[in-house]
């Protein structure tokens, strides 16, 4: 009887540490998992059982007045004629800063160049770059810092040398991309509306240009409307941490979830629904700060959803593999090794090694290998190994 009562005290003894030690791990991770699975929850919830997001295109309406202010800006660096009596397949924004000089120079070098765009794949892509106006001397260029001129000179400087910089008058900062994003639709819908497609993407993001100019002429062939594409968020709710720097206060979006919208890092949308876009611009609040998130607002305003393509990938950087390269179209996250990149994804031998059943089964193998992991890695999904 003694004997069963010690080991009764020795079984609740064990059983009230382990509670204690759970609710310990509860309490210190209680913040984290209220971030980041409640907050998904609720906004799951609301996306799918309440979805109310007639309520917030009213709440973002503003008499067209009002909205003028997010567009009326001056031009600093303008090239209206840059679409002039061309057959443009393919409008290509890139969003950069005023000091990016040797990010917007290796573009130009590789996946940008629309020499080689047009001599090898035969089709017009006119790839300029978007901009508003330097702060202070932090935007310098860093190997330019010892020039007398200051950094919007050099930015003049470097325009009447590739005639690629379209910038406004509005400081160039994280919390105007929503500026800059108003700024590339205004653009295409009054110098380049005859473009069949616009694409804008970040300055640190790799093309694969042969596989993008491929899918794009497929797509046009099939003459799609309505289409955009790239890595789609679906029940994304809104970062309310502070130090965050996509914290969004209840006073600029007091909803749960944001409509579905596409990774700015890069996408794609089709002529008419650019114009779709355009015309939301002219009607809708552009406080929000969060550009991809108010691109959702505006396609959902005027009927335009978002569709998944595997090989954009968002804010990832896609795997270092020839049978990666054989179906990318998109990787997020690079800067120094881009030359190498290009080079690399662009070999012929790329798609000799992945063509031909024996290929084909390598490159699954080796695709499910790379993307098929047991955790969360922010690039393509598993599924696309299959594809």
């Amino acid at each position: 009887m003694f004997l069963r009562f010690r080991r009764l005290r020795r079984c609740q003894c064990v059983q009230l540490m382990t509670t204690c030690l759970v609710l310990s791990v509860v309490m210190v991770c209680w913040e984290q998992l209220d971030n980041h699975v409640v907050s998904h929850v609720k906004s799951y919830s609301y996306r799918y059982l309440v979805n109310g997001f007639s309520y917030i295109n009213k709440s973002f309406t503003i008499p067209r007045e009002q909205a003028r202010s997010f567009s009326n800006f001056r031009y600093l660096l303008d090239h209206p004629d840059k679409c002039a009596n061309k057959d443009v397949l393919l409008l290509l924004f890139v969003k950069t800063s005023p000091g990016n000089t040797e990010r917007r120079k290796a573009i130009r070098s590789t996946w940008g160049n629309e020499t080689y765009i047009q001599n090898t794949l035969g089709v017009t892509v006119r790839v300029v770059f978007a901009l508003g106006s330097p702060r202070t001397k932090t935007d310098e260029p860093s190997w330019r810092t010892r020039s007398r001129l200051g950094p919007q000179e050099q930015l003049i400087r470097e325009d009447r040398l590739h005639g690629d910089l379209i910038q406004q008058d509005f400081l160039d900062s994280f919390h105007n991309l929503t500026l800059k994003l108003i700024l590339q639709f205004h653009w295409m819908h009054s110098r380049c509306a005859h473009a069949r497609f616009l694409m804008t993407a970040d300055d640190d993001i790799f093309v694969h240009m042969p596989n993008l100019v491929s899918y794009l002429q497929d797509m046009s062939r099939r003459g799609v409307t309505n289409f955009w594409i790239g890595r789609v968020h679906r029940g994304a709710p809104p970062i309310r941490r502070k130090d965050s720097k996509y914290y969004v206060p209840y006073e600029m979006y007091p909803w749960l979830s944001y409509p579905d919208y596409t990774a700015g890092a890069g996408y794609v949308v089709s002529s008419d629904a650019a114009d779709k876009i355009y015309q939301a611009t002219l009607t809708l609040n552009a406080s929000l700060y969060i550009d991809d998130v108010f691109m959702g607002i505006c396609a959902n305003a005027v009927g335009v959803s978002p569709q998944e393509h595997v090989y954009f990938s968002g804010e990832g950087t896609a795997p270092y593999h020839m049978c990666i390269y054989d179906q990318m179209m998109t990787s997020h996250g690079h800067v120094e090794n881009i030359y190498d990149l290009w080079k690399a994804a662009t070999r012929p031998q790329v798609k000799r090694w992945s063509s031909g059943v024996v290929g084909r089964l390598y490159c699954t193998a080796v695709k499910m290998a790379l993307l098929c992991k047991p955790y969360y890695v922010n690039t393509y999904p598993c599924k696309a190994a299959f594809l």
